[in-house]
């Protein structure tokens, strides 16, 4: 477990410091999230013409509740993905990799403003 995961989850005063949303907020936004993402997996594994069964490859060492707090770290704080990485403990590739698959899924239940923040901050950096 990330250390800032078990920080919010041995401190859940200081979730929205951290995050920028509450520890209620959060606990319902990763039910709803995790949910999306079983659809989603679930749709895609529907399309799929498998010659070797499914369940092979390399596990994800994040689990999907610290996919989720990596990418609201991202948006609250707007650090590098190198920094995201370290901070839990994967590869800088990882990091973003990560934060670009969950954005999508967090844009549909995340208010639009912190998503325009960023959004707006990144045309700004390049």
């Amino acid at each position: 477990m990330s250390d800032i995961l078990n920080h919010i989850e041995e401190n859940p005063k200081e979730t929205k410091r951290l995050i920028g949303m509450g520890h209620e907020q959060l606990q319902q936004l990763i039910y709803n999230a995790e949910k999306l993402h079983n659809e989603q997996q679930a749709l895609l594994e529907s399309q799929k013409v498998r010659i070797i069964a499914g369940g092979g490859g390399r596990k994800s060492k994040l689990s999907i509740k610290e996919q989720i707090i990596l990418t609201l770290v991202y948006l609250r704080h707007l650090t590098t993905f190198q920094l995201l990485g370290i901070q839990f403990g994967v590869s800088e590739s990882t990091a973003n990799d990560t934060f670009n698959y969950w954005l999508p899924l967090l844009r549909e239940l995340l208010p639009s403003s912190l998503i325009e923040q960023v959004k707006k901050n990144n045309l700004t950096m390049k």
